[in-house]
């Protein structure tokens, strides 16, 4: 494969790396990828690092909701049975994941990204404020299992023109 054949994609880190072999020498990862601002438009990619020392980048410095930057070669799969995956040959962070102000905070809050949108859990209630990636509000769920219906309403509300 030549440097011509190498594809360049943006995406978020939503979950935790994990080693691909027992020496921490490769990692993997799933990037997810949103072309446009549809949720429909989402892909998931498996990535994996072969490079041991990006491999130690990865295992011990990237952190969910970080905002990515891969450059690597696709592995279309053989047979049905067999999965794509992206081999990634260079990274780079483009945004770190959002930090909370209050430290007191981080043991009972999480962050999570959802494409363009920002989730902030926090441990004590069940409910879930959300905000676009750009700051915007978007609302406040009673329930987790209430995030997709407000997601969508709040799409509907972005399409038909309103706030």
């Amino acid at each position: 494969m030549g440097d011509t054949d190498a594809i360049v994609l943006d995406g978020l880190l939503d979950e935790e790396t994990v080693p691909g072999d027992l020496h921490g020498s490769t990692a993997r990862f799933r990037l997810t990828v949103s072309p446009t601002d549809e949720r429909t438009d989402e892909m998931i990619l498996p990535c994996t690092v072969a490079d041991p020392e990006m491999a130690r980048q990865v295992l011990h410095e990237l952190t969910p909701g970080d905002q990515l930057r891969v450059t690597g070669y696709l592995h279309l799969p053989r047979t049905p049975d067999e999965p794509m995956w992206l081999v990634v040959t260079t990274l780079a962070v483009l945004e770190t994941a959002p930090e909370l102000s209050d430290p007191a905070a981080i043991a009972t809050a999480v962050i999570k990204r959802y494409g363009p949108y920002v989730c902030y859990f926090d441990a004590d209630t069940t409910g879930v404020e959300v905000f676009t990636e750009g700051g915007t509000w978007v609302g406040t769920t009673p329930e987790p299992n209430d995030l997709g219906e407000l997601l969508e309403a709040f799409e509907h509300r972005q399409a038909a023109g309103g706030e």
